[in-house]
This record gives structure tokens, C-alpha cells and sequence, in this order.
């Protein structure tokens, strides 16, 4: 039985798709064999004939087995718009992508899977990202840009994780903002408001090495 994270985010942006490829190699640092996820995309672009997004090509290219670009992002949209305006003519159907995430979790020891924008982002006109984590069944780590409005962001994510009834394993800050304020003291104020873990600071970098992030995790 693989075990496995839901990755979501206090906004787009947060830095997701860095903690999702960052964990993947901490967890293989650890021996473990791991497979990424990212069931919806936007902003894809045509590759070899079908539209692809970059962010779920590193989740892929990161993973201890070779799998199939389908299984990691059975959703890709061309528009850099929210799924559920991008994906109007193919909306995301949850037994769709449970079908593949069955598949993909038997490949490897841990599954980790990244979700779209933030938590209530929606995917299609009845369902949202909450939604997706749910029928996952996955407890959740919370992605938290450290910018301007981050406490409020982060307060308010975690309150909606709670009221899902979805466990939350912890939070990870990333340091999107190279000019942030007392930045430090933001992310002292989110762990006191915050009754789940920090999981991890990721500081500021422009070129990330995934492997030497590893040691600012503490999973």
C-alpha cells in the first residue's frame, strides 16, 4: 500500500509544484520510490502531438519509474485560465482521475500529488480542488507563499482544509518574495495561528536545485 500527500496552496503561484519535486526527492533520499501527480493542469502548450505543462513534465521527470505522461496529468488544459473556464468543453471528471491515481500509486512506495491554485480553486462548474483532495483520500500538506497577505491566505486555507474534514500533515512556507519584510516574523505569526507542523522553510532562489532543498525540509 503506497502512502502519499494532497500538496495545495494558499494562491497560484505559491510555489507548489517546487515543494511537490522538492519532497519527491527527499522521500528518495530516504530510499523510498515515489511518483508524482498533477491531475489538473492550465497553461499547457503541444508536445509530440498532445498539450503538456511543464510543471506535471518535472513531476514526471522526477519520479523513481518511468510512467506515462496520461497518468500524471490526465487533464491538460491549453488555456492559462482557471480549469473549470479552460476545461469547458473536457471538464474534469473525479472518477476519471481516480482511475489513473489508482494505477499510479500501485508504481511506487509514495505518491504525492499537486493540486491546481488554491484549495477552493474550482475544476469544473460543481467541483473544486477540496473536492479532488477529498475523493483522494490523501492527507494534505498546505504550500504558503510568504509574501505580502500571506497570513490571511493561510489562515483561511487552513480553516477551509478544516472544515473539509480532510487531515492536514503540516505547512511549508516558500519564499516567493526576495524583498519581503520581517519575513521572519510572518512565518513565526503562521506557525503560532497555525495548529499543524512546519514542515519546512524553502528559501528565495531564482534556480532551484531540488536536491539541495531536500535539507530544508523536516517531514
Amino acid at each position: 500500500m503506497s502512502q502519499g500527500y494532497f500538496i495545495t496552496g494558499t494562491d497560484t503561484d505559491a510555489g507548489k509544484t517546487w515543494v511537490t519535486l522538492a519532497l519527491m526527492e527527499y522521500f528518495k533520499q530516504q530510499g523510498k520510490t515515489v511518483v508524482g501527480m498533477k491531475p489538473v493542469a492550465a497553461g499547457c502548450v503541444w508536445q509530440d502531438g498532445q498539450l503538456k505543462n511543464e510543471d506535471a513534465l518535472l513531476i514526471q521527470a522526477h519520479a523513481s519509474v518511468a510512467v506515462a505522461y496520461e497518468l500524471v496529468n490526465p487533464y491538460a488544459y491549453e488555456l492559462p485560465v482557471s480549469p473549470h473556464i479552460a476545461g469547458k468543453d473536457n471538464p474534469v471528471v473525479l472518477s476519471e482521475v481516480l482511475a489513473k491515481f489508482d494505477v499510479l500509486k500501485q508504481q511506487a512506495e509514495i505518491i504525492l500529488v499537486e493540486g491546481a491554485g488554491g484549495w477552493l480553486a474550482p475544476i469544473n462548474n460543481d467541483q473544486d480542488i477540496s473536492d479532488l483532495a477529498k475523493s483522494l483520500a490523501l492527507p494534505v500538506i498546505m504550500v504558503v507563499a510568504i509574501r505580502l497577505g500571506c497570513i490571511n491566505h493561510a489562515k483561511l486555507t487552513h480553516q477551509a482544509i478544516k472544515q473539509a474534514r480532510v487531515p492536514c500533515a503540516g505547512w511549508i512556507a516558500t519564499c516567493t518574495d526576495a524583498d519581503m519584510l520581517v519575513r521572519e516574523e510572518n512565518i513565526q505569526t503562521l506557525k503560532a495561528a497555525v495548529d499543524v507542523p512546519l514542515l519546512g522553510v524553502i528559501p528565495f532562489t531564482k534556480a532551484p536545485d531540488f536536491n539541495q532543498l531536500v535539507a530544508f525540509l523536516n517531514v
